[in-house]
């Protein structure tokens, strides 16, 4: 990037006069760039912040002084070897897909040259006790680089792309001794093979690509997913605005150019397009992505919307209160996007150790070559000492201690029903003490359900739900959930925002509100018995029926709370629901910390709350209005029901109705966290005994290429320790059956 380019007529004004600049970086490739980036521009004049957030590659920039000059930043940038360009989303995940792609490719190429080469290896190693002649194995060992050095020269580009950008820009990263390694051990076999050397270290060199592309490989694909928050937000914007001018005329507009004050309409099954107030009609609001309640809101004249509420039925007119910035859902993804940005802190101490990794291991491996040259040994001796330096402290093991423990515990808790979205989920999972509970869709069903069934007349409980088959109503999707063989009434037809009807055996059948079904009386007493139970009326001729529905605990919703009680965690629920139904549904799980009505950022503030008291809070939440509150928690989990949103901002989601695997998360962690602490201490064994015996010339590139792999192979082995975890059948979830016999109103 030019130095005199300026990109600061790009920033973001905000409200409070602050501008704000996303920039894409290129040459970010490990955690340890994120601390060297901030620290060196902490010091340019004028700049509020600078956050690098490692998940997406990208660089915010904070500054309200207008004496800001970007070309400071710019130049700090390009001095260190980073490329800064305008951020866009849709051009850094194509950039991605390529990347993971490109890192797979890699991946195979090593992998299979590593295989065909250790074949020729093996032979060589045998023929040594054998009747092996020089002439076959100089023969192997050509063979060997002809394989190696082109897969080589193809795997290796991201390492050496990287090390070389690094070297230009006059640092060190960790793949700067990584790439030295490499290269040496290559030049070595090839020297040791033109001179008909008994040795060669094709298999250290390939087998180190190998290794560490996939350890590249799968920390791309967990930044992927992280970045998958923000496009999930998009799908969820209103892609048009209907403006209406002074004149009366309607234009279609983009939502970003909608401004305080600006009138629209909002058309049944439109999306609102901006926050704002109602000033004529009547429609139902789907809100449920927005604040988490699921019952339709009716809306009218002087009632305030959210932009993303879905329109059901009814024209409405709109004045835009906040727009472009200032909406609801536009705070709900300036809060995912910081906790998430603040969430890359957790690695400062890992950062840290990656920064000393590389100049450590440069000055061991030349430090070696030295005292061998001091002690009189020859160039060629001392090389290969310090080469096989370079190759035993290859941070193979270190890498793999916890990756590997991951892998294999993923695996046993997709089998127990939960699929991480969060290479470090695990970790942290194993460390919390408090766990948060949002309620609707969570501790209860997600969708509404027929409660007290058995005092109903079945037929005509059937004869509804085949009816309720023909209508798009939610409450009739619902109740025709719960009879999903029931097959769909001929000639049914549906009247808009009042029921649906058909002629079964000669006589009129009909579902939807009481007052279509003549059942007003019926309802009302049904309604004031129940306030909470959404009611729909059927009648066929002579025979009704009043039904109500309303969501449920989830079957092992109180077994569940209380196994985390005895745990010793500490049990909150904060929903953004009423806060009758939140105490009721608080009352029957017997929780005595709850909160209701609140909006994103009062869960969040609560998390933040718990966190400034020393706590770890497992969040678990299902609703967009959760999403915030999902990215701010130590680590966070949500049911597979819920939003994509929500699923892209929590650490894991789990499966099926049953909340057993929340439990069986927990317990797998916690072994998890075991075996990578058995990892890491055998990392750091393996090292303390490697390297000084390779300083010593004990260990030759082959040995110490071995040993790095045996190092690898133990650590794996032991991981795989985390897929054999135990099922708790106390944990399984109740039979549905159970379930009608202690419901709880949400």
């Amino acid at each position: 990037m030019s130095v005199d380019l300026d990109y600061s007529s790009l920033a973001e004004r905000r409200a409070d006069g602050a501008r704000r600049l996303d920039l894409a970086l290129d040459g970010l490739t490990c955690a340890a760039c994120v601390y060297e980036i901030e620290a060196a521009l902490k010091s340019v004049p004028a700049l509020r912040s600078a956050r690098a957030n490692y998940a997406d590659r990208r660089l915010t920039l904070e500054w309200s002084d207008d004496t800001f000059a970007f070309p400071e930043v710019a130049e700090r940038l390009r001095r260190m070897g980073y490329r800064a360009r305008p951020f866009a989303r849709a051009d850094g995940e194509r950039e991605a897909m390529e990347t993971s792609r490109h890192l797979m490719r890699c991946f195979a190429v090593a992998a299979f040259a590593a295989v065909n080469v250790m074949l020729l290896s093996e032979a060589v190693w045998i023929g040594q006790w054998g009747d092996l002649d020089p002439a076959t194995r100089d023969f192997f060992h050509g063979v060997s680089a002809l394989i190696a050095i082109p897969a080589s020269a193809y795997a290796g580009q991201p390492f050496f792309a990287s090390a070389f950008a690094a070297l230009r820009a006059g640092r060190l990263n960790i793949d700067v001794p990584i790439t030295l390694g490499v290269l040496l051990a290559l030049a070595m076999s090839v020297y040791e093979t033109v001179v008909h050397a008994p040795h060669a270290y094709f298999d250290s060199a390939i087998m180190l690509l190998a290794f560490l592309l996939l350890g590249r490989w799968l920390d791309s694909a967990m930044r992927r997913k992280t970045r998958a928050v923000a496009a999930n937000l998009a799908a969820l914007r209103a892609p048009i605005a209907r403006r209406i001018g002074a004149d009366g005329a309607r234009s279609a507009v983009p939502p970003s150019a909608l401004a305080p004050g600006d009138i629209v309409e909002i058309l049944p099954g439109e999306r609102v397009p901006a926050d704002g107030v109602i000033l004529a009609g009547a429609s139902k609001l789907d809100e449920s992505l927005v604040t988490g309640e699921t019952d339709h809101r009716a809306v009218g004249v002087g009632e305030s919307v959210y932009a993303g509420s879905l329109a059901f039925d009814g024209a409405l007119t709109m004045r835009v209160e906040a727009a472009n910035g200032g909406s609801l859902i536009d705070e709900i993804e300036r809060l995912v996007e910081e906790a998430t940005a603040a969430r890359s802190r957790y690695l400062q101490l890992a950062d840290r150790v990656s920064r000393l990794y590389a100049p450590a291991v440069h000055v061991t491996a030349f430090a070696t070559a030295l005292v061998w040259l001091a002690a009189g040994a020859s160039a060629h001796d001392a090389l290969v000492a310090a080469i096989a330096v370079l190759i035993v402290t290859c941070p193979c093991a270190l890498a793999l201690a916890a990756p590997a423990v991951q892998v294999a515990a993923s695996g046993a808790l997709f089998r127990a029903g939960v699929l991480l979205e969060r290479g470090d989920a695990l970790e942290r999972l194993a460390e919390i003490d408090t766990i948060v509970f949002d309620k609707t869709g969570t501790l209860t069903t997600p969708e509404p359900r027929l409660v007290d069934a058995s005092s109903l007349d079945a037929e005509l409980v059937a004869l509804a739900a085949r009816l309720a088959h023909s209508s798009s109503h939610p409450l009739a999707r619902a109740l025709a959930a719960g009879h999903p063989r029931a097959a769909p009434l001929d000639g049914a037809r549906e009247t808009r925002g009042e029921g649906v009807a058909a002629i079964v055996d000669g006589v009129e059948a009909r579902l939807g509100g009481p007052r279509f079904c003549d059942l007003e009386r019926e309802s009302a007493a049904c309604a004031a018995r129940d306030p909470e139970a959404s009611i729909v009326a059927f009648r066929h001729g002579e025979r009704t029926a009043v039904l109500r529905l309303r969501q449920v605990l989830r079957p092992d919703a109180r077994e569940i709370i209380a196994a985390l009680e005895e745990r010793g965690l500490r049990v909150i629920i904060l929903s953004g629901d009423r806060i009758p139904a939140v105490e009721t549904a608080a009352r029957a799980l017997r929780v005595a910390e709850w909160r209701g009505a609140l909006k994103p950022a009062d869960k969040v503030a609560w998390l933040e709350t718990l966190r400034a008291d020393g706590r770890k809070t497992l969040m678990i939440g299902d609703g967009l209005n959760d999403a915030p509150a999902l990215a701010a928690a130590h680590v966070s989990l949500s049911p597979i029901d819920a939003t994509q949103l929500t699923q892209a901002a929590a650490d894991a989601v789990f499966l099926g109705e049953s909340l057993a695997p929340i439990v069986e998360a927990l317990d797998l962690a916690t072994r998890a966290r075991g075996l990578i602490r058995q990892n890491l201490t055998f990392a750091v064994l393996y090292n303390a005994l490697a390297v000084p015996l390779a300083m010593a010339g004990l260990l030759t590139p082959l040995i110490a290429a071995a040993a790095m792999s045996g190092s690898s192979l133990l650590v794996t082995i032991n991981a795989l320790r985390a897929g054999r975890a135990r099922r708790r059948a106390a944990f399984r979830a109740a039979p549905a059956a159970q379930l009608h016999g202690s419901e709880a109103s949400a």
